[in-house]
């Protein structure tokens, strides 16, 4: 199981007054209906992300029905501000940036019902609008979204409608074993076939590690898992246990190159029978056992336990079961190591990476997860941040990406391929503006004896690098 990142933060409180009959917002839905606007006058109270934390501004407007567009764009520029954005409604209304900025991109709305939305929810609105094709955006996606999130990273509280719907999706996606399973299945289990057009041949899923700008994907996904195999000292003989091991790459890597014994553990079916099927063909079977359970069923002492990408499937309402299932497996004595994104300080996750494509999902800041190994008297030995690695694999994977749209609307549709696409843009431009992190962790028992005294070790020749192809920005 490997998770994939996500990004923006922010939101527009808007809240309407009725007057003659004009509007209203639905009680059980919280949603804002468009027909608020259907009146000859209206009359909106809109609180920026600087207002929401002082008092609140008011703007009071009478306009009729043939200028509310331009009236709604206005307070869409007021609130982006000064970013190099040029905003279109219904190909009738334009505004551009300020006359010293050139526009990065063009913004187009279909409606002012969609528009209507954006300002009450910019990030699940412009999600589902990009996605549904009710949003265009004409130029570079992933500069667009850098300039976005660098916005919203600066602004403060978080508004009530982002967090009552982060705590609905925390419940109907909750992480038990039935849960899981369910969220799993919805991202993992889609088809090898589309993960193949994108990912590297080994279908590593997770972040590469690049000793040198010019290294291949297929080079730095395999200079990642020799690099974790470093970090944990592996030695012939030893047994190792993985929570959460996608197609298997990690666990056949560790048995082929270190001489050690895993067992991998995954709750995506699709995932397992390619993985055991890798297994047979390349000789590995008597070494590498993959087990279809939930990493909460790891039992039986181990040497060495290892996470890739799980921890930010699990919910940290899980993080102490978690510390309980790595302190059974290695006991005082073993080691271990967990590959996860992070972020620098606590927050929401993305409610629309949540309801599209990782339910179930949470980013941890470093303490929370450095909370689950305390109780267990665990100790770290080392702490990596590999941030920028994770942007240079999701370039590589956006490319490739580009490359399959063909194919992969022929499997899914045209939704599918705007939804994914907005996903790998959003996610780069996160890793790029630092709201999103890469940490590895690698501790031990109090016990263990197999620390080393430099760090010597972890930077061993590197294969030489080859050429690859400069990636490509992302088009809408």
């Amino acid at each position: 199981m490997y998770m994939k990142p996500a990004f923006g933060t922010g939101r527009v409180c808007i809240s309407t007054r009725k007057r003659e009959g004009i509007g209203h917002m639905s009680k059980n839905s919280g949603t804002l209906h468009s027909d608020m606007f259907d009146g000859k006058h209206a009359a909106l109270e809109l609180r920026t992300f600087s207002e929401c934390a002082g008092p609140v501004r008011l703007i009071s407007a009478d306009i009729g029905r043939s200028s509310i567009e331009g009236w709604l764009l206005r307070k869409l520029r007021r609130f982006i501000g000064d970013l190099p954005i040029r905003l279109s409604l219904g190909g009738r209304e334009e505004l551009s940036p300020p006359p010293d900025a050139d526009a990065i991109a063009t913004v187009s709305i279909a409606d002012r019902r969609t528009l209507a939305k954006l300002l009450f929810n910019p990030e699940i609105a412009f999600g589902d609008g990009y996605t549904d094709g009710r949003i265009v955006v004409d130029g570079d996606l992933v500069q667009l979204m850098e300039h976005v999130i660098r916005l919203m990273s600066m602004t403060k509280p978080e508004g009530w409608g982002r967090r009552v719907a982060s705590r609905w999706l925390q419940r109907v996606q909750a992480n038990t074993i039935a849960g899981s399973a369910r969220n799993i299945h919805h991202h993992y289990d889609l088809t090898t076939d589309f993960y193949r057009l994108w990912l590297d041949s080994r279908l590593v899923y997770t972040c590469a590690y690049f000793p040198s700008p010019s290294t291949s994907l297929e080079e730095a996904q395999l200079a990642k898992m020799d690099y974790i195999c470093r970090k944990l000292r592996l030695q012939p003989g030893e047994t190792v246990v993985e929570a959460g091991c996608g197609w298997g790459a990690l666990a056949l890597h560790m048995a082929n190159n270190y001489g050690v014994k895993v067992k991998a553990f995954n709750i995506s079916r699709e995932q397992i029978l390619v993985a055991r099927e890798l297994a047979t063909r390349e000789g590995l079977s008597s070494q590498v056992e993959f087990i279809e359970d939930d990493y909460r069923n790891i039992s039986g002492p181990c040497d060495v336990l290892a996470s890739v990408g799980m921890l930010e499937h699990i919910g940290a309402e899980h993080y102490k079961e978690l510390g309980q299932v790595i302190h059974r497996a290695i006991g005082d004595s073993g080691r271990g190591l967990l590959h996860f994104i992070g972020r620098n300080r606590p927050g929401t996750f993305s409610p629309w990476i949540r309801k599209r494509i990782f339910p179930g999902a949470y980013i941890p800041v470093l303490r929370e997860m450095l909370d689950l190994l305390e109780p267990w008297n665990f100790s770290a030995l080392d702490v990596e941040n590999l941030r920028s690695h994770y942007e240079k694999t999701l370039e590589h994977w956006l490319t490739r990406f580009e490359a399959s749209t063909d194919q992969v609307t022929k499997m899914f549709g045209p939704e599918f391929v705007r939804a994914w696409r907005l996903y790998l843009a959003g996610s780069i431009a996160a890793f790029r503006v630092g709201t999103l992190q890469l940490f590895q962790v690698t501790f031990a028992g109090p016990s263990c004896r197999q620390i080393p005294g430099t760090r010597a070790y972890l930077y061993a020749e590197q294969p030489p690098a080859k050429e690859e192809p400069e990636w490509t920005h992302a088009m809408s």
